[in-house]
């Protein structure tokens, strides 16, 4: 009897020997030092560091929005790295979720238009199952006919972040998502990511500054230099704070 030999699964998100310099000759600028990462799906992670510890770009570099210097970015099985401009902003649009801190919400639009503007843009329809399967996850089932101007600064995140998963991406990446938000906002917020996970098997990988909301990520990576100096799996925000206290002997 043949043995069948099963491949390993295909990681949500892969990079390998990532880095990224900004200049040339003596004056460049190394953000990001020969990185390798590959996260699972339905994984919920938060990457720390100091400022100019290569966070944003690590972000940008994964998220497909800055090319890496060198080395591949993977997202699922297509390296985004090789694709040229245009194909990689199609396939961005169609398979990654960006939540910003400053939401990026278009005022004229209802709630409901601004979820699913990126299908809009793409020329496609919404799914009337997943809308609203994504409306009531994020707890926006009434508000779908409001404006902007007519939600709380956490229900207007909430739209950014229904946004970022109605088009079924391969992964959402959330820069500093609470930033802008009180603590009991910025709480439910993170409870909404880590729902998200848990729930609904999207892989988020979310950058912030803040230990607390590092706490409620799945497993916290730690960036000094442009390079990974250590990991906590499901932390408390003492033990993320405690850790970022030795990061400056790196």
């Amino acid at each position: 009897m043949s043995t069948q030999v099963l491949s390993p699964p295909v990681a949500a998100v892969r990079l390998e020997q990532v880095t990224k310099r900004y200049g040339s000759g003596p004056a460049a600028v190394t953000a990001l030092r020969g990185i390798d990462l590959a996260l699972p799906r339905g994984a919920f992670t938060a990457v720390m560091g100091p400022s100019g510890s290569g966070k944003s770009t690590f972000l940008h570099c994964a998220a497909g929005l800055d090319q890496p210097t060198s080395g591949s970015v993977w997202l699922g099985d297509t390296d985004i790295s090789r694709l040229k401009p245009r194909a990689l902003t199609v396939f961005r649009r169609d398979h990654v979720g960006f939540v910003f801190q400053a939401y990026n919400l278009l005022p004229a639009l209802s709630v409901e238009q601004n979820i699913t503007l990126p299908l809009l843009l793409a020329g496609r329809g919404a799914d009337p199952g997943w809308l609203d399967f994504v409306t009531g996850a994020v707890g926006l089932a009434d508000l779908r006919g409001r404006r902007p101007s007519e939600l709380s600064g956490g229900q207007q995140q909430r739209v950014a972040i229904a946004r970022a998963l109605v088009t079924r991406p391969d992964a959402v990446f959330a820069d500093e998502p609470t930033g802008a938000l009180d603590s009991r906002t910025g709480r439910q917020v993170l409870e909404l990511l880590r729902r998200t996970a848990e729930e609904l098997g999207q892989t988020v990988v979310m950058v912030t500054h803040d230990p607390i909301a590092a706490s409620y990520a799945d497993r916290v990576l730690f960036l000094a230099d442009g390079a990974f100096v250590g990991h906590l799996d499901r932390p408390s925000a003492q033990q993320v704070a405690d850790h970022m206290t030795h990061l400056g002997e790196w």
